[in-house]
């Protein structure tokens, strides 16, 4: 079947993560622990999309709807032209009814604020052959431009791009964790997959959730109480190599470390999702974009990564 005359898929190089907006506000409440205002997120919004930053990313599931709501109230001061939305439909909280993506769907756009989604998901595989069809009505329909994967491996990245393919679609992106600690979807060949289809690679937890700022280490841990601190803080004195190392190639550059780990990832071809919860980032971001890597300073840097021997994979995450 001849392929659908959909306009390709373009994005800023970077995308803007709003998974710890799902959290409820309260210091040590939530995965991140974060403490957002709603006035900070509309200055955020606002820097953003003056900046060329217009790529949003939630989900339903990032705090249960909570994280789309906050978003879509904030955006309403924006015309639709202005800003791309991604979210996805996730198979672990579906309805039993017979239409549980276009459902989930639904409840989305109605918390967005939207009658469309520009890049729409499929947050987990869970079952391939199952969930990836129920994509392509919705793409028909015109209530979804984009489609992609998030956390699949390369068969079943395969198989959802078999599936879309019948129908004149296609799988247009991919969203793994990858970052410098994390680099399974490298070692696997989802990378050089993408670059050989055409397929745009997304890196969430580029930061590692705050870990590779530079900001944190054992005498400054993450905030105490989130679930983020559980899991990064032990692991924070095996990080001090690599992330003095961000630091310095930073300060060369005028530049943090923050910065710098998001230039490697845009340096190996990705587009990074970074988290933003205060309107400083957004002029970190810019910065980010401006910093040129060398090989030998991506080497040296995956060198110090792999020497820390950590193992970040999500609990929700299965080997790629």
């Amino acid at each position: 079947m001849e392929e659908n005359m959909t306009k390709i898929l373009k994005t800023p190089k970077i995308a803007l993560g709003t998974w710890a907006w799902g959290d409820n506000g309260q210091t040590g409440n939530g995965y991140f622990g974060s403490t957002m205002t709603q006035t900070d997120l509309q200055e955020v919004v606002d820097n953003a999309i003056d900046n060329g930053l217009t790529l949003w990313d939630t989900a339903a599931v990032y705090g249960m709807g909570h994280s789309e709501a906050v978003l879509g109230k904030l955006l309403a001061t924006h015309s639709r032209s202005e800003y791309q939305l991604s979210t996805k439909f996730t198979p672990q909280i579906a309805s039993t009814s017979t239409t549980p993506v276009a459902d989930m769907l639904e409840d989305s756009l109605d918390r967005l604020g939207t009658d469309y989604i520009d890049l729409y998901w499929i947050h987990n595989p869970a079952d391939v052959a199952k969930w990836t069809p129920q994509l392509i009505p919705l793409l028909q329909a015109g209530k979804i431009k984009h489609v992609g994967v998030s956390n699949h491996n390369i068969d079943e990245i395969k198989q959802a791009n078999e599936i879309l393919n019948e129908a004149g679609f296609r799988v247009e992106a991919v969203q793994n964790h990858y970052s410098l600690l994390y680099r399974s979807s490298e070692q696997a060949g989802i990378l050089e997959y993408c670059r050989e289809n055409g397929i745009q690679f997304f890196a969430y937890m580029v930061l590692e959730q705050g870990a590779l700022t530079g900001k944190y280490n054992p005498e400054n841990p993450l905030p105490a109480g989130s679930d983020r601190a559980a899991i990064y803080n032990p692991i924070l004195p095996e990080l001090a190599t690599l992330t003095a190392e961000l630091g310095k190639i930073g300060n060369s550059q005028g530049a943090t470390a923050a910065e710098v780990a998001t230039a490697w990832a845009i340096a190996k071809g990705t587009t990074p999702i970074i988290g933003i919860t205060k309107p400083e980032y957004i002029d970190s971001e810019m910065r980010a974009l401006k910093i040129t890597l060398s090989d030998k300073q991506i080497e040296t840097l995956e060198q110090l990564a792999d020497a820390a021997q950590v193992d970040t994979r999500g609990g929700w995450e299965h080997p790629m």
